[in-house]
């Protein structure tokens, strides 16, 4: 082989990058080649995430404090997101799956952690030390910098139309019931009331927690939604359970 020959291919691209014509054209043609084989598939299979036993949507009161959470920005200094890494699975708890923020619009992962990640917060601390951190964190920890939402306890609820918001929810994907729709506003009531009768929401929402979530059971406020909320995290599935574990081991097999 002569040092001509082995060079042609290489003169070839030199042509080819020099001409930004055909070099528009060819990357052109290679994206949109990539393109249909990452993305046609998608059409032909009905879910991209496997579904785990436990995941539900989240009642009127957590879908309440979840938009308290956003519209603070929260998710700017926390993620929900656990990667699968020594040090993140011993400081956080179990690594997170795909399935439990199926139902997030929008999703809280993110990479960007002020402050720890909440993926599986939920009743890792009680109601009433949530109440204090965020009325007064740095009394809480000393070295925080998160800013103080006292406020939040002073706010009543307000959500203009639960059943809209759940029904918005539900045309995006959101498996509500014509039911869970019907009884949004009750149910966002009842959960911080623990008079009430609360069996249908527990049978509708399993592990939903009823109580009153902000220690003034006078009043419904934001800071009973967005504890409510937290409280939630990370507890609907069960990660040590064996039907849990199959699927995990279906995921680590991928």
């Amino acid at each position: 082989m002569t040092t001509e020959t082995a060079k042609e291919p290489w003169g070839r691209h030199k042509k080819i990058e020099r001409n930004i014509a055909v070099l528009g054209v060819l990357a052109f043609a290679v994206v949109t080649i990539g393109g249909l084989v990452e993305i046609a598939p998608l059409f032909w299979i009905d879910n991209t995430i496997e579904k785990v036993e436990g995941v539900r949507p989240y009642t009127p009161l957590e879908q309440a404090g979840r938009d308290i959470y956003v519209r603070e920005g929260c998710y700017v200094c926390h993620s929900q997101m656990i990667r699968p890494f020594r040090d993140e699975v011993e400081r956080y708890g179990h690594y997170s799956l795909a399935a439990e923020s199926m139902y997030d619009h929008p999703f809280q992962w993110g990479s960007k952690r002020t402050g720890p990640d909440l993926a599986r917060v939920g009743l890792k601390y009680s109601d009433e030390w949530h109440v204090q951190h965020l009325k007064n964190p740095q009394g809480v920890v000393p070295e925080s910098v998160m800013p103080q939402y006292a406020f939040l306890a002073e706010h009543d609820l307000k959500i203009g139309d639960p059943a809209a918001r759940l029904t918005a929810l539900y045309r995006v994907g959101v498996p509500y019931t014509a039911t869970d729709i019907k009884k949004a506003t009750d149910d966002l009531k009842s959960q911080a009331d623990p008079m009430a009768d609360n069996a249908d929401l527990q049978k509708r929402y399993p592990k939903a927690q009823v109580r009153d979530f902000d220690g003034n059971p006078d009043r419904l406020t934001e800071m009973d939604a967005l504890v409510a909320y937290l409280q939630v995290l990370g507890t609907m599935v069960d990660v040590n359970a064996p039907a849990a574990q199959e699927v995990l081991a279906k995921e680590k097999g991928r």
